[in-house]
């Protein structure tokens, strides 16, 4: 594998959870150790090595602007795809779709027969794998449900996605003009005294 990774030999199980972590805080490393990265007093960056050269240097010493060129090349470039998948999981592997959750859809041409009896051209052996939308995003990432209401916890059903700026600037405008801010908008009234007693 290159540009190194975490050893094919390497195996966790569910209940070690210790090791799991470890493995994550592996993969997950960043590329510069902070703890070997310091200031000089002449303003010159310092990184030691974790292991000395051959010929015997322990530290390398970069002007800033050589040093944040240096990191700006280890960023990846927008929209990259930074998983690499190998072996079976790799996308050209005829093992694949034996393993993984659900199969790609398969799509069977259409004959000169079935078009004339007006029959489907689609053959669709397997359940096709559909997207998250949004609301389901924000529960997995965030832990955020918006199908739950916050003041009273009862269930919410979603009726409209807004996307506009100017619709939504309109809109927050107007809740600030009735009440000075969303929160107060949706903000219960205040409990009302109990009727007085009648004789």
């Amino acid at each position: 594998m290159h540009g190194g990774g975490l050893p094919p030999g390497v195996a966790v199980k569910t209940r070690e959870r210790k090791k799991l972590e470890r493995i994550c805080r592996y993969i997950s490393r960043p590329a510069l150790s902070e703890a070997r990265l310091e200031l000089t007093n002449q303003g010159m960056v310092r990184y030691a090595l974790k292991s000395a050269y051959r010929d015997g240097t322990t530290h390398v010493v970069f002007e800033p602007l050589d040093f944040m060129a240096k990191l700006a090349a280890l960023v990846p470039r927008p929209r990259t795809n930074l998983t690499r998948f190998h072996g079976v999981l790799a996308p050209n592997s005829r093992y694949r779709e034996r393993i993984t959750p659900t199969r790609s859809v398969k799509v069977k041409k259409t004959t000169t027969d079935e078009e004339a009896d007006g029959r489907e051209g689609l053959d669709q052996t397997a359940g096709k794998r559909k997207g998250m939308c949004w609301a389901q995003r924000l529960k997995r990432v965030f832990n955020i449900d918006v199908s739950i209401c916050s003041a009273c916890g009862g269930p919410m059903k979603i009726i409209a996605s807004i996307e506009d700026p100017f619709v939504i600037a309109k809109i927050l405008s107007h809740l600030e003009g009735r009440g000075g801010s969303q929160e107060s908008a949706t903000r219960r009234p205040g409990a009302r005294a109990p009727p007085p007693a009648v004789c």
